[in-house]
């Protein structure tokens, strides 16, 4: 079977499970998650088989650590999502939900109430936990969705997929509410983003040149984010012990997800305090360090950064740093690099804390916590499909209300309009 072909089956029979998602009890959707949950539960060591035949085929391929990183299963990362799907089947379904309902001088009552997208096509790249977190999440709003993973996950894909499968037959859901693109042919790509016909929404996961050919390309809309450019500002009324461990954090815990800081800004009279202290930490690490000429004269192992590396997600261990005189050097800074996603203030000074969130124009702007909690995990979303930067149709990490859309519903009684 074609490419072309082989995708609008697909489309056809995401369609027809759409309308039948878009109607099925919670009941049913919540049972579906958790007979998926149980599915993955029995299936760890077959999970763990075919994760190590992409693993051993994307190190022969010389995939780098920072790719090879995301497409690790590890033990955790498969609890992980088994308590993702337990979560999100804990969560107040949205669909069916009417918002700000009331009264007009006409006596009809109007109200916004939350309808699923309908079809959602989801492009990722070496994260095989993905097609957990989307199937979920989709599969809660009421939406069906056509996964299509990278090539270099294709085996822990497939495992997953059936994990699925056997959770929708169990809950008398449609199998093909959850399709993932069995064919590792990137023509399936260009066919899925362009299928307007059967697709409400495509949803890019992967690196910026995957994002930015989906975004130019298809005839769908999207919903992205091009880079993960993260800032911490380090305030000169910031507590040392939490700036130290904020920062740290940020960078190291891992180095190849979006959320990870990127550049590290210093204000001026707190810098000789705190970036030895920093500094130490990060080489015992193994962190190359890229700095400004003040930075590279407090750490003598410091590379002097180009401009180049202020616009850099690097995916790994290398950090910037720059000292900034104050909170305004530090607002202009990251309001002239950042990508968008996640900027964290550590300091003790309430009314500058405010300050930065009031002027710092990302999906995510924190005070006194790690970059790292930019998650739809950590915010309580129990999973996410991914995090916006555009502020258009949702924004940061994107959970189940971020995929459903509103309608008008008007409740009348007989009214006619004079």
């Amino acid at each position: 079977m074609e490419i072309t072909e082989y995708m609008t089956k697909l489309g056809q029979q995401a369609k027809k499970a759409g309308r039948e998602m878009s109607r099925a009890e919670s009941g049913k959707k919540n049972l579906a998650l958790l007979k998926i949950a149980d599915a993955i539960a029995n299936s760890k060591d077959a999970l763990a088989i075919e994760n190590q035949k992409d693993l051993e085929a994307g190190k022969a391929n010389g995939l780098d650590s920072a790719l090879l990183d995301r497409l690790e299963l590890t033990p955790d990362r498969i609890d992980s999502m088994i308590e993702g799907l337990k979560q999100v089947a804990a969560l107040a379904d949205p669909v069916g939900e009417i918002m700000d309902l009331s009264y007009r001088p006409s006596g009809i009552q109007v109200g916004q109430m939350r309808v699923p997208l309908g079809v959602i096509g989801i492009v990722f790249e070496s994260r095989p936990n993905v097609t957990v977190d989307a199937a979920a999440l989709c599969l809660k709003s009421g939406n069906a969705c056509i996964l299509r993973g990278g090539s270099e996950a294709i085996h822990s894909n497939q495992a997953i997929a059936q994990c699925i499968v056997e959770g929708l037959k169990a809950a008398d859901l449609p199998a093909e509410a959850v399709q993932v693109v069995e064919t590792t042919d990137r023509a399936a790509v260009g066919e899925l983003i362009t299928m307007d016909k059967y697709v409400d929404v495509i949803i890019p996961r992967g690196g910026k040149s995957l994002i930015e050919r989906i975004s130019k390309e298809a005839s769908i809309a999207v919903i992205k984010h091009l880079d993960g450019i993260c800032h911490v500002y380090i305030d000169d009324k910031a507590d040392i012990e939490k700036a130290v461990a904020i920062a740290f954090n940020a960078k190291t815990h891992r180095y190849g997800v979006c959320n990870a800081m990127e550049t590290l800004l210093v204000a001026e009279d707190i810098s000789a305090k705190v970036l030895p202290l920093l500094a130490e930490k990060y080489l015992q690490e193994g962190v190359e360090l890229r700095g400004c000429l003040k930075t590279c004269s407090l750490i003598p192992e410091c590379i002097r950064a180009t401009d180049e590396d202020w616009n850099t997600e690097y995916l790994a261990p290398v950090l910037s740093i720059k000292i900034v005189a104050d909170i305004d050097q530090a607002i202009e800074h990251i309001n002239q690099y950042s990508s968008g996603h996640t900027e964290s203030i550590v300091t003790e000074d309430y009314t500058l804390a405010r300050r930065f969130l009031r002027e710092i124009d990302s999906s995510s702007v924190m005070v006194n916590a790690s970059t790292r909690f930019a998650d739809g995990f950590e915010y309580g979303l129990g999973a996410e499909i991914g995090i916006s930067t555009d502020k258009l149709h949702a924004r940061g990490p994107v959970g189940l209300n971020g995929l459903t859309s509103i309608k008008y519903v008007v409740l009348g009684d007989g009214q006619i309009r004079e």
